[in-house]
């Protein structure tokens, strides 16, 4: 199959080459609009208490808001109470016209009683819309009232509410991810530059992560008019699509350099690292597609659409490198792609001289000399970098993630001094009765259940009952002392399903929990129930495409149980560090004392694909040499010696990427890099260059032992087979 890709390039070059022209072409004005339709939720789990509150809000009480929104009217020193009056009015005339918006009367008299007490005003909103529909309703409601300036120079108006949250962190992850592409293309040109030593190279790794990132976008685009997709599908897919097309492009363009520096001619260079490099391009594609998909599990849609953007820009990244690259290749020749005899130059006169007698063949030698002090020392290393892991906590929210300085951020605080933490976050009941009996006690059971709510821990208040139509559905709210995202408004929740429903026991009627708070707690239980199907199934889907790939029944195993210990190892230092903020002073952070819910799974399947990546291309170079008849333990310091350079590279390269992302402002954001990061530099140092051949060393041709009837159903056509290179 390679073969054709390579003779598809040499016969067609300039046609597949103008081909994808239209295609980025074609994707670039959906691309830049693909977060137009992202939205803020996505977060409920189905069959959930906060989800089965929802879903009677939406049919049952179409008049009760949904959600809360309201609009906090700050004003400066020295504001009369008719300036006040006018920023009053200016809001009633904004909401006039904006569908499932209402200010109640209620809301427009208590506001202009309080401007002449000339002091910050809180305007709640009555909104028929769901959190999804809201956001786009906040985007419109501080367009109108010019959010960002001043009313006449003297009140300041701010939109808050959970939807409000989560357009400020759209907004923000939208800005903070142009800054890091804006950073983060220079340093990886000039990574690609130092390594490759020719423009022309280390443009060709960039060119194809701009095209599949570009293409992601459109097609994100498209999926987000279907299904709902969240507002971190972007950030997944930049920072995953840029590393994984810059790196399989690498090593492909890598394996190309070394058969021209053998005496080889560019065409047949080409075919041999598409036989070798390219194949292994595609399983590692697979194997990080297949990790991803064990993320479909868990019943969070956010989660999900996270998920699927990074499956399709993994996908059209290894489309690229194997179609694209090659006559992108042939278009730049041979020339083009060495390195100028300047680099060489530098390269040698700035390399030490003890480094030149170094090499990666002595290096292998010296690891397999003394493979068990190998093994346990690297091994130690890494068990002890895992063991901050054990103490994880997770959690989520979306204030938090905001800067302290962002202005949505600081209404919340002030806001919070106006009408108390918990009133923009209200927790909310509902009462099901479902037998004729029990709906004519139905108003008595709300009374009785109103009363404990009252009794509860950080309960400021409790709303009036509100009956659906039908006569079998009651709704109340509670409102906590404190915001809804604080581990005290969650036990606020907990507290609330363990009392009301036990105070009915014995009757037909039933009690479900929901609000912000609520949704955070469901969505936290269904992570960690389903994290453990995650893990079985990135597992055995990696360990099947290893199988299938390598013929080998103790490689896939070796490689799962180690690139567990780099995620485990990753784990850890992602709890020292923004659990227990061991770093905060160093790097002016301060720690939010849990991690973000989606970052273990996120870790477990980006990172485990990734490290598989390398695995994939190391063990594929071993076993070529392996086939050509030579002996087990020469194979791995063969193998090693030819790709250790190669993968060390692409490992720095894709660090960096991910690197580029832990200076975001977004803790959830520098999680995901930090953790990427940290995985893939142990992987790449500790794993791949100690462990690996340590263990093979060990093993020797029991690396490659398969039982027989595995041998005869397992295809042969996919594993890499001995490549001579051409004379």
């Amino acid at each position: 199959m390679m073969l054709r890709f390579d003779a598809l390039a040499r016969r067609h070059q300039r046609a597949v080459i103008g081909i994808w022209l239209m295609l980025v072409a074609a994707a670039v004005p959906f691309a830049t609009r693909q977060s137009e339709h992202l939205t803020s939720g996505g977060y409920s789990v189905r069959g959930s208490q906060s989800s089965e509150v929802e879903g009677a809000l939406r049919r049952d009480f179409p008049r009760v808001s949904r959600t809360s929104l309201a609009v906090l009217l700050a004003p400066r020193p020295n504001v009369t109470p008719d300036q006040l009056t006018a920023a009053i009015r200016r809001v009633q005339r904004a909401v006039r016209g904006l569908p499932n918006v209402t200010l109640t009367n209620q809301s427009l008299e208590s506001a202009l009683f309080g401007a002449g007490l000339v002091g910050p005003i809180l305007m709640p909103l009555q909104v028929g819309a769901s959190e999804d529909q809201a956001q786009t309703l906040v985007t419109q409601l501080q367009t109108r009232l010019g959010i960002g300036q001043t009313a006449h120079g003297e009140v300041t108006a701010r939109v808050l509410g959970e939807s409000a949250l989560w357009a400020a962190l759209d907004a923000t992850s939208k800005r903070e991810l142009a800054h890091a592409e804006t950073i983060g293309v220079p340093i990886l040109f000039i990574v690609l530059l130092t390594i490759f030593g020719s423009v022309s190279a280390a443009l060709l790794p960039l060119a194809l992560g701009a095209t599949s990132v570009t293409l992601t976008g459109a097609l994100i685009y498209f999926l987000s008019l279907a299904t709902p997709m969240s507002v971190f599908v972007t950030n997944t897919a930049s920072m995953l699509g840029i590393g994984v097309a810059v790196d399989y492009s690498f090593f492909v363009l890598a394996r190309v350099r070394q058969e021209l520096a053998a005496g080889h001619n560019l065409v047949d260079a080409r075919r041999v690292a598409l036989a070798t490099s390219g194949r292994a391009v595609i399983f590692s594609g697979i194997t990080v597609v297949a990790s991803l998909m064990g993320l479909l599990i868990v019943p969070i849609g956010a989660l999900r659409s996270m998920a699927l953007g990074a499956m399709i820009v993994v996908a059209v990244s290894v489309i690229t490198t194997v179609t694209l690259l090659p006559a992108l290749i042939g278009l730049f020749g041979e020339r083009r792609l060495s390195r100028s005899q300047m680099a060489t130059h530098v390269a040698r006169s700035r390399r030490p001289r003890k480094l030149r007698r170094l090499s990666w063949a002595r290096w292998t030698r010296a690891v397999t000399r003394r493979p068990v002090l190998s093994l346990l020392a690297s091994a130690s290393i890494l068990a002890t970098l895992c063991v901050p892991a054990l103490s994880m906590h997770t959690s989520t929210g979306a204030l938090r993630q905001l800067s302290t300085t962002d202005a949505t951020r600081e209404g919340f605080a002030e806001a919070a001094k106006t009408g108390g933490p918990g009133s923009l976050g209200p927790v909310s009941v509902i009462v099901h009765a479902g037998d004729p009996p029990a709906r004519s006690t139905l108003t008595r059971n709300v009374t009785h259940l109103r009363a404990i709510a009252e009794r509860a821990a950080h309960v400021q208040e409790v709303g009036l009952p509100s009956i659906s139509p039908d006569g079998t559905r009651a709704l109340f709210t509670v409102v906590p002392t404190v915001d809804p995202e604080s581990p005290l408004a969650k036990s606020v929740v907990q507290q609330l399903r363990r009392a009301l429903p036990g105070s009915l026991a014995g009757t037909e009627v039933h009690v479900a929990v929901g609000g912000a708070s609520a949704i955070q707690i469901d969505e936290q239980h269904g992570v960690a129930s389903t994290m453990w199907q995650v893990v079985a199934s990135v597992l055995a889907l990696a360990f099947i495409c290893m199988l299938v790939l390598l013929r080998s029944l103790i490689l896939p195993l070796k490689a799962v149980v180690f690139n567990l210990l780099s995620v485990g190892a990753a784990y850890g230092v992602l709890v020292a560090i923004f659990q227990w903020g061991w770093t905060d002073g160093l790097l002016h952070y301060h720690s939010l004392g849990y991690l973000n819910t989606f970052t273990p799974p996120l870790i477990l399947a980006i990172v485990f694909g990734l490290s598989m990546d390398y695995e994939v291309f190391l063990l594929s170079r071993i076993r070529e040499q392996w086939l050509t008849g030579g002996d087990a333990r020469d194979a791995v310091a063969s193998g090693l010696a030819s790709s250790a350079q190669t993968i060390s590279s692409a490992a720095f390269i894709i660090v960096c990427v991910f690197a580029v992302f832990v200076g975001t402002g977004m803790p959830s954001v520098k999680e995901l890099g930090l953790g990427a990061s940290v995985a893939i530099a142990l992987d790449a140092t500790l794993i791949r260059l100690v462990l690996v051949p340590a263990t093979m060393s060990l093993l020797g041709a029991w690396s490659w032992w398969l039982p027989r009837p595995l041998e005869r159903i397992l295809p042969r056509s996919v594993a890499p087979s001995p490549t001579t290179s051409p004379a």
